[in-house]
């Protein structure tokens, strides 16, 4: 029931080629996801809600920069709790292209519990989700 957030295989960042500069998870000058806090024996999915970050859909999680100056904004998509952030990608951000579905996630976000089946419920098959980028690349040609 655990939501494991990463770059879309579509995203710019992984479609063409870019180096990326940095990410930052200073969401605004007073907030930042590294000072999420989250408590509990080996973070425990139980015991995680207490100072745990509460995200809604459009929530940023992080800032990614680009080697030509881009800047993308990942943005959580659910509702939930912040049960972690991958600083790994703080000093090695290439990992968010080189791993992008393992070592080069972003976040793991835990939704609440009534909500979690209609999350999955709403997700995209493979096969559903090439046939939107495809739709998007047409449009874009």
């Amino acid at each position: 029931r655990i939501c494991v957030i990463t770059l879309a295989e579509a995203h710019p960042l992984l479609q063409h080629g870019k180096t990326i500069r940095s990410v930052s998870y200073q969401i605004s000058p007073s907030c930042s996801r590294l000072q999420n806090k989250v408590s509990g024996k080996s973070k425990r999915v139980w015991l995680v809600e207490s100072g745990a970050q509460f995200l809604t859909e459009l929530a940023p999680l992080c800032r990614i920069s680009s080697a030509d100056g881009e800047e993308y904004t990942v943005y959580s998509c659910i509702r939930g709790r912040l049960i972690e952030v991958n600083e790994n990608i703080l000093s090695n951000p290439a990992i968010l292209q080189e791993k992008p579905s393992t070592e080069g996630y972003i976040a793991v976000v835990l939704p609440k519990f009534e909500e979690s089946k209609n999350i999955t419920q709403g997700l995209l098959t493979q096969k559903e989700y090439e046939e939107v980028l495809s739709k998007r690349r047409n449009s874009s040609s």
